[in-house]
This record gives structure tokens, sequence and C-alpha cells, in this order.
């Protein structure tokens, strides 16, 4: 008998973590930035599968009723993170392999820009709170721990871009970093990605503390387009 061994390992994809909404002036909005931000802590490409969003679960577990979720859900289906499929439903919506390659660019950009910019302003204690990211993992490779390690990554990211102090940059990579966090996520823990990633980003920290402005920028654009070409040539299962 022949085993399909891909339904064999298939797991559905997460169900979102949502907590009920508290009192607020707009429940529209309130559930709009629950909703948002646990699509944006979602493991989006885990499975081929998109997932589906059933509003009647939704407004439950937010303790609200439908009403401010559909409105929420429309907000986000405007702005790119749901798509409606005609009598199927609401779904957390995928890119493709070649938009995805395409964000990362666009992020290797923005977060380069964004070290430049930390270079200039950052404290020595937000360059120290950098390190600290990655204390756990000097005894220890990133493999072994490769789920810690993964949120580590992903804060450091997200910390380097703040550290900018541009309102405007951080802004602009908001929607792009739902997919970038995502796919990072997804392949942290294949071949010795991980291994590399915290060599390069105890790199790109050094750097920064030595307030080489070229360097800095050069290696987070490298490290992000490094990333660029590990999907193009390992994610098919994207497309």
């Amino acid at each position: 008998m022949t085993i399909n061994r891909e339904a064999a390992t298939y797991r559905p994809p997460t169900a979102l973590s949502l907590a009920p909404l508290g009192p607020a002036a707009s429940l529209r909005d309130r559930a709009y930035a629950s909703l948002r931000q646990a699509i944006a802590e979602t493991d989006i490409y885990r499975s081929r599968e998109a997932i589906r969003l059933d509003e009647k679960e939704v407004a439950e577990a937010l303790g609200v009723s439908r009403t401010p979720v559909r409105e929420a859900m429309t907000l986000l289906e405007q702005q790119g993170f749901l798509r409606t499929v005609p009598r199927r439903g609401v779904y957390i919506l995928r890119k493709t392999k070649r938009e995805i390659v395409d964000m990362i660019h666009m992020w290797a950009a923005l977060e380069s820009m964004a070290a430049r910019l930390a270079t200039l302003s950052a404290s020595a204690e937000d360059l120290a709170a950098l390190r600290r990211l990655f204390d756990a993992f000097c005894e220890a490779a990133p493999s072994a721990h490769v789920d810690a390690y993964s949120e580590a990554n992903l804060a450091f990211h997200q910390s380097l871009v703040e550290l900018s102090g541009s309102h405007l940059l951080i802004e602009a990579v908001r929607n792009i970093f739902v997919h970038v966090r995502a796919i990072r996520r997804t392949t942290i823990a294949r071949g010795d990605r991980a291994s590399r990633s915290i060599a390069e980003h105890m790199r790109i920290i050094e750097a920064l503390e030595a307030r080489d402005t070229e360097l800095a920028e050069r290696l987070v654009r490298q490290h992000s387009l490094d990333l660029a070409a590990f999907v193009e040539a390992h994610c098919d299962f994207l497309d």
C-alpha cells in the first residue's frame, strides 16, 4: 500500500490566539487591532492550506457581537491581510513565492536604512538589549532550541527597525513584516539557517556598536537578500 507522506504528516493550521476584549470606545477598532496582531503571530505558511476565519468563532473568542468583527475583517481585507472566497468564507491572505521574494527585497532596503539610522541614534543600552536577545544561545546551538531562537530572531528584526527612530519607516514595514515574519519563522529550522543567522546577527550588532554606518547597512541588507535567495531556491511549497 502506498502511503501519502504529505497526508501522514499533515497538521491542521493553527487557530488564532485571541483574548476577550474589554470595554472600549470602538469595538471595531479593538477587534481590528486584536485580529491584526493574531494574524501577525500566526504561522501562515506552515501548511499548504490557507487558514479560514470563522466570524462567529472569532466573535466568541473576543467576547463581542459579530458586527464589529465583520467590520474589522472588512478593513483587514481592504489592507491585504484577508481575502473572501465566494461561498467558502474568509481566509488569511497567503503570498506566492514571487510575492514573498519581492517583499523580502523591499524589507532589505527598509531594514538596512533602519540600521543606518540606528548607528546614528540608538543608545548603548538599546544595542546591549539587542545582544541580550541571544544570551540564551551562547552555550548551545540555536538549532537545539529552534522555537525559542525563532522568537529571538523575529524580535531582533523588529527591534532593529524600531531603533531607527523613524516613525515613517516603522509604519512602512508594518504590513510587510506580517509576511516576512511568517516566512522567517517557517524557514529558520531548515538546513543551517539558525547557526548562520546568529553569526550574522552578531556581526550586525558589532557594526552597530562600532557606529560603522556603511558596514551595518550592508550587513543588514545582505542578511535579508540571503533569505530571499533561500526562499527562491527552496520554498516551492509557497506556490
